[in-house]
């Protein structure tokens, strides 16, 4: 009995580490719209670390930081915390850290607005995120599907506050 014990352990034990060392499956989601503005007009519209209240209509607040490298806003009431990771004049970076329990896809988001001319801007958002959790390729593909809807819509409200 002792032996059959001992068995099944080590098939749990071999079980959760073949799970626990699954392959990270990272995408890049890469979005793009140009904006009739100058870059530092369409930033100073759609660039601060909360402006994402006006274009994704979501409710964020500050909880930490002064606004630069490493201050936490949290949106949706604390449902979603985010840490501003990367910023220059023109751009910044985030991402959500670990959870307590449960996977971690190590998502980050980057936004920057690019001169393009004295008079217009292109806007990039980029998502970067881990998919191996999700059961097959048309989970994958639905979950970027997703996202890329949200922030293209996302984009196309920048543009319009940015060229108003």
């Amino acid at each position: 009995m002792r032996k059959i014990l001992l068995s099944i352990a080590a098939v749990q034990l071999l079980l959760s580490a073949s799970a626990a060392s699954a392959q990270p499956e990272y995408v890049s989601i890469e979005m793009e719209i140009n904006v009739d503005s100058p870059a530092s007009q369409v930033w100073s519209k759609v660039g601060g670390y909360c402006a994402i209240s006006d274009w994704l209509n979501l409710p964020c607040e500050i909880t930490s930081g002064e606004g630069g490298i490493g201050t936490v806003r949290s949106l949706i009431g604390g449902r979603v915390i985010e840490v501003l990771v990367a910023q220059t004049d023109l751009s910044y970076g985030y991402t959500q850290p670990a959870p307590e329990e449960g996977f971690y896809d190590l998502y980050h988001g980057f936004l920057e607005a690019r001169p393009l001319s004295e008079a217009s801007t292109k806007l990039i958002y980029t998502l970067m995120l881990d998919v191996s959790n999700l059961p097959d390729q048309a989970a994958k593909n639905a979950n970027i599907a997703q996202r890329r809807q949200m922030f293209e819509g996302a984009l196309a409200s920048m543009k319009d506050l940015a060229e108003q």
